[in-house]
């Protein structure tokens, strides 16, 4: 099976702390759709941006497919923990991270927050003003169709509900031309129906484009409805992984363990 992203020992400590990740090993396939489960502090925040390289690794390898970041036919695996300068820009150009908190600038329309996906490749003085190829203005339309924003493209971001604002943010990513989504909790400031939307439209444009999507989540039900596969971290390290429907009352118990605690228990349903 091809991987997208191959983790070997990864570790993570912050200075001379305990470390967040231990020893985690585990892959990833193209186009494959992964609910990241675990408490807070168990290390999916940490995860996700080591595999980004937001935060450098302590330990451990991050291998990815070198064609992914040129555009080559190389079947060659790249290390991003040791990756250069040059290495890690060319991959953050093809991984779309979406925040909790949307990150968008308010008091910018929203064609503008979109099209700003594709600054890391665009002419830097045009950028500065915004005068972008038609080209790209036409794509960024594109990508707000395919969200459902379409008639919203003028309007200052801030204008926006808080899930029409992270859909926002799902079509700026759409404009790297991404082969990974991260999602670190897309959904935890939205209320259940608004949840449903964002996470719909994220698997919708994921399945279309063959992208490989990583989303941590908090609630149980929403994990097993989205996730092709399931994760579940526990003290840096995972305790579960496989199929929705292999993750039984007792596994989920093993992730949502928390010591001193019997069973610090998983918000099972969008409706809680």
């Amino acid at each position: 099976m091809d991987l997208m992203i191959d983790v070997q020992g990864l570790q993570k400590a912050y200075g001379d702390g305990d470390l967040i990740l231990k020893d985690v090993s585990v892959s990833f396939a193209p186009g494959e759709f992964v609910a990241i489960l675990g408490l807070s502090g168990a290390g999916k925040s940490t995860f996700l941006r080591c595999l980004n390289r937001l935060i450098a690794p302590s330990g451990g390898r991050i291998m990815v497919p070198r064609a992914v970041l040129d555009g080559g036919t190389s079947t060659e695996s790249l290390d991003l923990v040791a990756a250069g300068p040059r290495e890690l820009r060319l991959w953050r150009r093809r991984v779309g991270m979406i925040f909790q908190q949307f990150n968008l600038v308010k008091r910018m329309s929203v064609l503008d927050n979109v099209l700003s996906g594709t600054l890391g490749e665009a002419n830097p003085f045009m950028s500065l003003f915004r005068a972008f190829p038609r080209s790209e203005r036409e794509r960024a339309l594109r990508n707000l169709d395919r969200v459902g924003l379409l008639d919203q493209a003028y309007q200052r971001a801030d204008t926006l509900s808080g899930g029409q604002q992270q859909r926002v943010a799902i079509a700026r990513a759409l404009m790297q031309r991404p082969k990974v989504i991260l999602a670190d909790e897309p959904v935890a400031s939205l209320d259940p129906k608004l949840s449903v939307q964002v996470l719909d439209t994220l698997k919708r444009v994921a399945e279309e484009d063959g992208i490989t999507v990583l989303v941590s989540l908090h609630v149980l039900d929403l994990a097993k409805t989205y996730g092709d596969r399931i994760i579940g971290f526990q003290g840096g390290r995972i305790v579960f992984d496989g199929k929705p429907e292999t993750l039984s009352d007792e596994e989920v118990e093993r992730v949502y363990f928390r010591e001193g605690y019997e069973y610090a228990a998983a918000p099972r349903t969008i409706l809680a």
